[in-house]
C-alpha cells in the first residue's frame, strides 16, 4: 500500500479586507490577476449552481438599499413640519403638528425595519454561499491533489500548495462573502441617492458632482503609486512564509549543522523587505480616507452656503437642505467602497486565478475504462526495456529489463544514484515510464486501475510515515477492515509488541504529528507491521531495516523470511550483508543492469556486485 503524503499546517495569511469589510477603512490594493475578466467568469461559472441565492442576495441588497435612501427624504418633511410648526408658534399663527409629524416617523421606522430585515437576509444567505464555495473548492483541490503527478510534487513546494487550500481559498470567501452584496449595494446607492438629490435642487447637486473628478484623481494616484508596495508586500510575504516553514521543517538539521544564525539572518532580511513594503503600502492606503474627507469636507461647504441662499428665496426648504446633506454624505462614501471593492475584487482574482490554476495542472493520465481485475495480478513481474527519465531531456533508465517469477525474492543493489528506488516508483506507477513496459502476468501496469493495481503491493521506506493516532490505528492503516486480534498478530510478526508493552498506554498509545514519541527504529518496525497486515501479493522494502539495531535487524529479517514467503518481494539494501538469501540479485549501475545471479554466483564472478560487497568489509579485513 502507497502511503500518502504527510500535510502539514500552513504559515500566515494572505492580507484580506478587515473585518469591517470594503469601506470600513483605507483602500488596501492588493495583487492583481493576469487575467481578470477571464477569472472572474471562471468564477461566476463556478458559482452557477449557487445562482438562485445569488440572485436572491442581490434583490435583497438592492431593495434593502433602496428603502434607506428613501430615509433621509421623508426625514427632510419630519424636519420641514417642525420647522413650520415652530415658525407658526413664534408668529402666533398655529403650533406643531405633532400627529402628522408622528406618523411620517412611524412611516420612517417601518421603511427603516424592512430596509434591516432585508439586510439580515442578505448577509445570511450570503454567508451560506461563501461557506459553500469554501467547502466545494478545498473539496476540488483535495481530489485534485489525488490525481496530481507526482512529478508536480517534485517541481512545486508543499508551502505553494497549502498556500492554495488555505490562503487563496480563505481570500476568495472572506471577499465574496463582503463585496458581492455591497457592490450591488453601493452601486444602488449611488443611483438612487443621485435621482433623490436631483429631485431636491440640480444646482446643489452639481456641486457635489463637481467633487468625483478630485476624488477619482485622488484615487488613481494614491493606487498608482501604492500597487508596486502592495505587490512588493504580497512578494516578500511568501519569502518569509517559505523560509519559516522550511526551517520549522528542518529545526533538527539546521541546529546540528549549526545554521541558527544564516537562518535568523536570511529572515531578518525577508522581514525587513517585507517591514519597508508593509509600511509603505500601509501608508499609502492609510491616507486614502483622510484625502477622501478634506475633499467631502469643501463640498459641504459650497452646498451649504448654496443651501441657505436658496432656503432664504423659499425655493427650497430646510427639510431638504437637510436631506440632501446626508444624501451628499451617502454620495460621496459609496464612491471611496466601490473604489476600495475593486482593489478587493483584484486581490480576489488573484487569488481565484492561483486556485483555478492549480484545479487545471495536468494530471495523471486516467485509468482504462475497463480495467483488469485484482485476480489478474499473481506476483510475477516483468521489466521489458523500460526507459524513464524524471525530465525528458535526462534519461536515468536506459534500457532496463528483467523477468521475476511469483515467489521470487529479488535484490536490488547498485551505489547511490543507480535508479534502484526509481525502479520501485514505476513498478508503483508513481511515474509511468517513458519507453518500454512494466508487466504483471503478463498484463500492462497500465491495464489496471491504480487503487486496484497498489491494493497487491506492500511497502516500506526508509522514511517512515505516521499520523497522529494511536499505535493501533497506524498499524491498522495498512488495512482498514482488520480485526483488534489481526493488528496484534501482525505487531508480533513485526516485533512490535515487545516495544509496545513498555509504552504508558501500550496500543493505546497516541503518536504525535511527527512521530517523535518513538524512536525512528520503532518507527520502521511500526510501518513494517502496517505492510504485513495488509497482506499483499508483492512486497517492497526499500532499505526497510536501515534505520534499527543489528539485533532487532535479525529478528526483522526472521519476520520478512516469514512474510515472502510465496510472494514475490524486492528489496533495495546497501547493507549487501542483508539480501545474501535472494533467489535473484540484480546488480544496477548507471541506470542498466550490469550484473544477475545469486549471492554467491555473483562473488564467484568477482565483478562489480564483489567489488561493492568486499568494500563494505574492507575495513574490518585492514
Amino acid at each position: 500500500m502507497a502511503q500518502p503524503a504527510m500535510k502539514g499546517p500552513g504559515i500566515g495569511r494572505r492580507p484580506g479586507p478587515g473585518p469591517g469589510g470594503p469601506g470600513h477603512g483605507p483602500m488596501m490594493p492588493g495583487e492583481k490577476a493576469k487575467d481578470f475578466k477571464g477569472t472572474m467568469k471562471k468564477l461566476l461559472a463556478y458559482m452557477g449552481k449557487f445562482l438562485p441565492a445569488i440572485i436572491l442576495v442581490l434583490i435583497c441588497a438592492a431593495a434593502s438599499t433602496v428603502f434607506m435612501i428613501f430615509g433621509p427624504k421623508i426625514l427632510g418633511q419630519a424636519t420641514t413640519k417642525l420647522f413650520e410648526g415652530l415658525i407658526a408658534m413664534l408668529t402666533g399663527q398655529g403650533g406643531i403638528d405633532f400627529n402628522a409629524i408622528g406618523q411620517i416617523l412611524l412611516f420612517l421606522g417601518g421603511l427603516y425595519l424592512i430596509s434591516a430585515l432585508l439586510s439580515y437576509v442578505q448577509g445570511w444567505v450570503m454567508a451560506g454561499i461563501a461557506t459553500k464555495v469554501s467547502y466545494s473548492m478545498r473539496s476540488d483541490i483535495s481530489n485534485k491533489i489525488d490525481r496530481l503527478p507526482l512529478a508536480f510534487f517534485d517541481r512545486v513546494s508543499h508551502g505553494e500548495v497549502l498556500s492554495r487550500i488555505t490562503n487563496d481559498v480563505d481570500t476568495v470567501t472572506q471577499t465574496l462573502n463582503q463585496t458581492l452584496s455591497q457592490m450591488v449595494s453601493q452601486i444602488t446607492t449611488i443611483i438612487g441617492v443621485l435621482i433623490m438629490m436631483l429631485s431636491i435642487s440640480p444646482m446643489m447637486t452639481l456641486i457635489a458632482i463637481c467633487i468625483l473628478p478630485v476624488s477619482v484623481i485622488l484615487v488613481t494616484t494614491v493606487v498608482k503609486h501604492s500597487q508596486k508596495y502592495f505587490r512588493g508586500q504580497q512578494e516578500y510575504l511568501g519569502h518569509v512564509n517559505g523560509h519559516v516553514e522550511e526551517m520549522y521543517g528542518g529545526h533538527t538539521v539546521v541546529t546540528a549543522f549549526n545554521g541558527q544564525e544564516e537562518s535568523i539572518q536570511t529572515f531578518e532580511e525577508l522581514n525587513h523587505g517585507l517591514y519597508q513594503s508593509a509600511w509603505k503600502s500601509q501608508f499609502f492606503g492609510g491616507m486614502m480616507m483622510p484625502l477622501m474627507n478634506f475633499v467631502s469636507n469643501l463640498g459641504y461647504v459650497g452646498i451649504v452656503v448654496l443651501g441657505g441662499f436658496l432656503s432664504l428665496n423659499g425655493t427650497i426648504t430646510v427639510g431638504d437642505i437637510q436631506a440632501f446633506t446626508q444624501y451628499v454624505r451617502q454620495f460621496t462614501q459609496p464612491i471611496t467602497q466601490i473604489a476600495n471593492i475593486s482593489n478587493v475584487l483584484q486581490q480576489t482574482a488573484a487569488a481565484a486565478e492561483s486556485v483555478f490554476a492549480f484545479l487545471e495542472e495536468e494530471e495523471e493520465t486516467p485509468d482504462p475504462e475497463k480495467p483488469l481485475p485484482a485476480e489478474c495480478i499473481d506476483g510475477s513481474v516483468a521489466f521489458a526495456h523500460v526507459n524513464f527519465g524524471y525530465v525528458p531531456e535526462k534519461t536515468i533508465i536506459h534500457d532496463f529489463s528483467a523477468v521475476v517469477e511469483p515467489g521470487t525474492k529479488v535484490a536490488i543493489v547498485g551505489p547511490t544514484g543507480a535508479g534502484k528506488t526509481t525502479m520501485v516508483k514505476l513498478l508503483m506507477r508513481f511515474y509511468d515510464v517513458s519507453g518500454g513496459a512494466i508487466l504483471l502476468n503478463g498484463y500492462d501496469v497500465r491495464q489496471f486501475s491504480r487503487s486496484t493495481m497498489r491494493d497487491a503491493f506492500g511497502m516500506v521506506l526508509q522514511d517512515t510515515w505516521l499520523y497522529n493516532d494511536t499505535i493501533r490505528e497506524n498499524i491498522r492503516f495498512g488495512r482498514l477492515d482488520a480485526t483488534d486480534e489481526e493488528v496484534l498478530a501482525a505487531a508480533k510478526a513485526a516485533q512490535v509488541d515487545h516495544f509496545v508493552h513498555t509504552l504508558p498506554h501500550g496500543y493505546d498509545t497516541v503518536l504525535n504529528e511527527e512521530g517523535s514519541n518513538v524512536s525512528q527504529g520503532q518507527k520502521q518496525l511500526l510501518t513494517i507491521a502496517r505492510t504485513i497486515i495488509s497482506d499483499p501479493k508483492i512486497l517492497i522494502l526499500d532499505e526497510a531495516t536501515s534505520s534499527v539495531d543489528t539485533r532487532t535487524e535479525v529478528a526483522i529479517q526472521r519476520a520478512m523470511d516469514e512474510l515472502t514467503k510465496g510472494r514475490t518481494s524486492f528489496i533495495i539494501a546497501h547493507r549487501l550483508s542483508t539480501i545474501r538469501n535472494a533467489d535473484l540479485i540484480l546488480v544496477m549501475k548507471d541506470g542498466d543492469i550490469v550484473e544477475t545471479g545469486t549471492h554467491k554466483s555473483l562473488l564467484e564472478k568477482g565483478g562489480f556486485y564483489a567489488t561493492l560487497y568486499m568494500s563494505q568489509f574492507a575495513d574490518t579485513n585492514e
